[in-house]
């Protein structure tokens, strides 16, 4: 069984970077593609950034564009998500997501592994 756990949100002004860690316990697979979600207050959960063992991203280009970054260490099977210039738009819970690289896209219900959520919030 694999659990996820987001840590490194916090209050940031406008403009700020804050950098997100899901960190990986339990058995992982090669075949395993992460992905981190937000969802902000009377919203959607939507999708921000997707990457796979062997280090294939994708991007949600409507709510990123180009600001944020992902990233993996395979060795200490954590994920990072990079956020830069950030907007008070950002403000959300991010969500950690993991799931088989075939099913887990875009889309919630291709992942079967999901951690609690960690707050971000920009301030202006």
């Amino acid at each position: 069984q694999v659990q996820l756990e987001e840590s490194g949100g916090g209050l940031v002004q406008a403009g700020g970077s804050l950098r997100l860690s899901c960190a990986a316990s339990g058995r992982t697979f090669s075949n395993t593609a992460m992905a981190w979600f937000r969802q902000a207050p009377g919203k959607e959960r939507e999708f921000v950034a997707r990457i796979t063992w062997s280090g294939v991203t994708t991007y949600s280009t409507d709510s990123v564009k180009g600001r944020f970054t992902i990233s993996r260490d395979n060795a200490k099977n954590t994920v990072f998500l990079q956020m830069n210039s950030l907007k008070p738009e950002d403000t959300a819970v991010y969500y950690c997501a993991g799931g088989n690289y075939v099913l887990a896209g875009t889309e919630e219900g291709g992942y079967n592994y999901w951690g609690q959520g960690t707050q971000v919030t920009v301030s202006s």
